[in-house]
């Protein structure tokens, strides 16, 4: 993928022809907008490793075992978060691959008890994904109603295209990312993982 190390605009064409050659993905870019996600991306390790599968020259599904789909709604009771995911189940069922649907505004009320840290409420879905583990996976992507490719990467698309492992150290502890890039390098053995202390 020439678009490593090349303008923003390159990349996120590169970005898009990647992801697009996924059926999984394409479906469900093309059948998101149905369930009513209020500030939705499909975001996060399906991106990614969808562009690594794509540079290591692996089939595009290679390693994916979920689809994070995520969307900002500010009623947190999980009733209506729960009333997505089963309209997401009937909708996206048939994928080969289980797709989480997850409610960003609610994060902070289960985070402390998954991953053992109290985290303040998100603000919107783009205030989430800034505090995703690492700089090639805090991405989310979608398409407007017109069908425009829509990303939101705050920290770039080049640590992804150039399969760079940088941890974002606003949420995530060591060991986590740790843990997390030695599972990833398995995976794709040509990820270039920064160490926790650069």
């Amino acid at each position: 993928m020439p678009a490593f190390n090349s303008n923003l605009r390159s990349q996120i064409t590169g970005l898009e022809t990647a992801l697009t050659k996924s059926t999984t993905i394409r479906e469900v870019l093309a059948q998101v907008p149905a369930l009513g996600l209020p500030d939705w991306y499909l975001g996060a390790g399906a991106v990614a490793q969808t562009v690594w599968n794509e540079l290591h020259g692996f089939p595009l599904d290679t390693g994916i075992k979920d689809l994070d789909l995520v969307y900002f709604d500010p009623d947190t009771s999980y009733a209506a978060e729960d009333a997505f995911i089963q309209r997401g189940k009937h909708l996206l069922g048939s994928l080969a691959v289980e797709v989480e649907i997850r409610n960003e505004a609610r994060v902070h009320l289960w985070y402390e008890q998954k991953f053992g840290k109290q985290i303040k409420p998100y603000a919107s879905t783009e205030d989430a994904i800034n505090t995703w583990p690492t700089t090639a996976t805090a991405i989310g992507v979608r398409r407007d109603p017109s069908g425009e490719f829509i990303v939101y990467a705050p920290y770039g698309l080049n640590d992804l295209l150039g399969m760079i492992v940088r941890p974002n150290k606003g949420q995530i502890t060591r060991d986590i990312y740790e843990r997390k890039a030695r599972r990833w390098q398995a995976t794709w053995p040509n990820l270039r993982i920064v160490p926790w202390d650069l």
